[in-house]
């Protein structure tokens, strides 16, 4: 009886060790305005005119909020319009910065927003772009093991369901300045980037490599 109760116990440990991740849906400011903002990015900096603010995702971008905690990380992307603290990026947009995604430390996936509508995460490349933020990237909070491995497993359910080419790192965007996919008209508006790390990047690269991504440009 012992002997019974023992595997059984293992088996429920195993098979909960296994369980997929799942999405949780945690969803930020998008009314009205949002979209609006939304769309006038869309054509002030990318010379798009739509009616919605969808796009048709073609890569996926990795950051690291560099915030300790989950809550205080939402709260960065929670409301609509941008801080007037964020002095080198507010003056090209009213449009409060945002991601589809974000990963908490345990590994938890929260969606933000429609997959598929447009977040305000990387210069150049919103209008094709996915963002996935993971809390933390300090040296006191770096980026965790249940993390990658989360990061690794949304990888590949957006590669299932999207036509995705490109997994970047964020600090990788100005790559693309010239590339088909980069649409940016301000030519001064660039930012200095090093999220979400080469050596956090590089693992989520190795491991989605037979998924069939194209190699970020030189």
């Amino acid at each position: 009886m012992k002997t019974k109760l023992y595997f059984l116990i293992l088996l429920l440990g195993i098979i909960s060790c296994n369980k997929e991740p799942k999405i949780i849906d945690k969803p930020i400011e998008f009314g009205e305005l949002r979209e609006q903002l939304t769309l006038d990015y869309m054509k002030s900096h990318y010379g798009i005119v739509q009616t919605s603010p969808i796009i048709d995702p073609k890569m996926i971008v990795i950051h690291w909020t560099a915030i300790p905690t989950l809550e205080k990380s939402f709260r960065a992307f929670v409301n609509t319009k941008i801080g007037s603290h964020r002095t080198k990026i507010n003056t090209a947009s009213q449009l409060n910065v945002s991601s589809q995604f974000m990963i908490d430390l345990d590994g938890t996936i929260y969606r933000l927003m429609p997959e598929n509508y447009m977040a305000r995460h990387v210069i150049g490349l919103n209008h094709c772009a996915i963002g996935i933020e993971n809390v933390g990237g300090t040296t006191d909070i770096p980026l965790t093991e249940k993390q990658l491995k989360a990061n690794i497993w949304l990888v590949k359910y957006l590669k299932n369901k999207y036509d995705i080419n490109y997994v970047i790192g964020h600090y990788e965007y100005t790559n693309f300045e010239n590339h088909e996919l980069w649409l940016e008209k301000d030519e001064g508006y660039r930012t200095k980037k090093t999220d979400p790390g080469k050596d956090f990047l590089f693992k989520i690269k190795n491991a989605t490599k037979d998924l069939g991504f194209k190699e970020t440009p030189e």
